[in-house]
C-alpha cells in the first residue's frame, strides 16, 4: 500500500463499488429470491461495510490530508496503522454480519472499529493543537470527532440488545437512531463541513460568519437526535426543543447558502474544477434533508414517517448517498485526488441518474406506503436502480485516481 491519498482513496471507492454491489444483491433478493443468504445478517453487513469501509476510511484519509497540508509535512507514519486497522474491521464487520448476524465475531470487529475511531480522534484532535491555528473548518472536526464517541453509545446499547435477545422494541429503535443520527448527522455531517469549510474559510468576510453558523448547528445537534424519536410520548416542551432545533438548522443552511450566494465569484475561484456540480447537487439533497426534517416536526406526518419503512429507508438513503456520498466525491473531484477522465464522467452521471431513480423509487413506496397502497412491480424497478449505481460505480473505478503525489 502506498502513503499518498490518491491511493488511499482509491480503496474507497472499490469499497463504494462493493457496498453498491451488496445492495443490488439485497434488492434482488426482495425482488426475487435467494435463499442462502439471510436478508438482516446481509443487511447489517452491508450497512456496518458502508459506513467503515467507504465513509469513515474516506473521511479518515480526507481529514488525514487536510491537516498535513496546513502543516506542510507527511503524517503518513503516525495515521496509517488506523487506516489499516479500519480497513481490517470494515471487511471483517463485512463478512461476519454477513455470515452470522449479531455473534461474539462480528460485535468484535465492530468494537475494535470504534475503539480505533477513538484513538484516530484523540489524534487528531492534538495535531489540530500543534498547528496553533484557530480555524472554524477544526471546530468542525473537533464536534464531529465528540458526536462520533456519541454515537458509539446507541453502537454498544445496539450490540447488548442483540446479544441477549432483548425484544423491547423502543429500546431497541432509541439504540438505532441513537448510532444513526450521531454518525449521520454527527461525525459525518461535521468531518464534511468541517472539509468543505475548510476550502472557504480564508475568502475575506467569510470566518466570523461561519463561526456562527458552526454554533447554530452544534447547538441543534443533540436536541435533533428527538426528531427520531417522535413516535414516543413526549411533554410539550419537549415538542418545543424539538421544532426549534430543526428550525435553527434551516436558519444555519440558509445563513451558509446566502453567504455563498453573496460571494459566489470568490467560490467559483476556490472550486474551479469541474466537480462543483457535484458539490451544487449536494447543496440540494442536504437542502431537501432538512426540509423533511422540519415537516416531520408535525405529530401527524412524524407519525406516518416512521411507521413505514420505505420512508425510513428513503430518507437514509438520501443522506448517505445524496448527501455525504455526493459531497465525498465532489470533494476529491475538486481536488483533483480523482482522475477526470470519460470513464469517471459517464460513471458519474450514471451513478447519479441512479441515485434520483432510486430516492423517487422509494418515494413512491412510501407514499403508497402511507396509503396502503400495494405499487405494481416496485421492488424490481428498486432492483434495475441498484443496477444503475452499481454500473455507475464500476465505470467510475476504471483509472478514476491521479498518480499526483499530495501530502498524507
Amino acid at each position: 500500500m502506498g502513503n499518498s491519498p490518491q491511493q488511499w482513496l482509491r480503496i474507497s471507492i472499490i469499497n463504494l463499488l462493493i457496498v453498491s454491489f451488496v445492495g443490488v444483491i439485497l434488492r434482488y433478493k426482495i425482488a426475487f429470491a435467494l435463499p442462502m443468504l439471510d436478508q438482516k445478517h446481509l443487511l447489517h453487513g452491508h450497512s456496518h461495510f458502508a459506513f467503515a469501509g467507504w465513509i469513515n476510511q474516506t473521511i479518515m484519509v480526507l481529514i488525514v490530508n487536510a491537516i498535513a497540508n496546513k502543516q506542510n509535512e507527511s503524517l503518513t507514519k503516525i495515521f496509517t496503522p488506523f487506516l489499516y486497522i479500519n480497513l481490517i474491521t470494515a471487511y471483517g464487520m463485512l463478512i461476519s454480519f454477513a455470515i452470522s448476524g449479531y455473534t461474539i465475531f462480528s460485535i468484535s470487529f465492530s468494537t475494535l472499529s470504534i475503539i480505533n475511531s477513538y484513538v484516530f480522534g484523540i489524534l487528531v484532535w492534538k495535531e489540530i493543537n500543534k498547528l496553533g491555528y484557530n480555524l472554524t473548518s477544526y471546530w468542525w472536526f473537533k464536534a464531529g470527532i465528540v458526536f462520533n464517541m456519541l454515537s458509539s453509545i446507541g453502537a454498544f446499547a445496539l450490540s447488548f440488545l442483540m446479544a441477549n435477545s432483548s425484544i423491547n422494541q423502543n429500546y431497541y429503535l432509541l439504540a438505532v437512531y441513537a448510532f444513526l443520527h450521531f454518525q449521520y448527522n454527527g461525525w459525518f455531517f461535521f468531518a464534511c463541513m468541517g472539509l468543505f469549510i475548510s476550502q472557504i474559510e480564508n475568502i475575506e468576510g467569510f470566518n466570523s460568519k461561519l463561526k456562527t453558523i458552526f454554533w447554530l448547528f452544534t447547538f441543534a445537534c443533540i436536541p435533533a437526535y428527538f426528531l427520531s424519536a417522535l413516535w414516543l410520548p413526549i411533554p410539550s416542551i419537549g415538542y418545543i426543543i424539538i421544532r426549534l432545533a430543526a428550525i435553527v438548522q434551516c436558519i444555519a443552511w440558509g445563513m451558509l447558502l446566502m453567504l455563498i450566494y453573496k460571494n459566489h465569484k470568490q467560490f467559483v475561484v476556490v472550486f474551479y474544477n469541474k466537480g462543483r456540480w457535484l458539490l451544487y447537487l449536494t447543496a440540494i439533497a442536504l437542502s431537501i434533508k432538512l426540509i423533511l426534517q422540519l415537516i416531520s416536526t408535525i405529530p401527524l406526518l412524524s407519525q406516518l414517517a416512521f411507521g413505514f419503512r420505505p420512508v425510513v429507508i428513503g430518507y437514509l438513503h438520501l443522506m448517505l448517498l445524496g448527501v455525504i456520498s455526493l459531497f465525498l466525491l465532489g470533494y476529491m473531484y475538486t481536488n483533483n485526488l480523482i482522475k477526470k477522465n470519460y470513464y469517471t464522467k459517464i460513471g458519474m452521471i450514471i451513478f447519479i441518474i441512479g441515485i434520483v431513480v432510486n430516492q423517487l423509487l422509494l418515494l413512491v413506496q412510501g407514499i403508497g406506503a402511507m396509503n396502503y397502497i400495494d405499487i405494481p412491480f416496485i421492488n424490481e424497478r428498486l432492483f434495475i436502480a441498484a443496477i444503475i449505481m452499481f454500473i455507475g460505480l464500476l465505470l467510475f473505478n476504471i483509472k478514476s485516481t491521479d498518480n499526483r503525489y499530495s501530502k498524507c
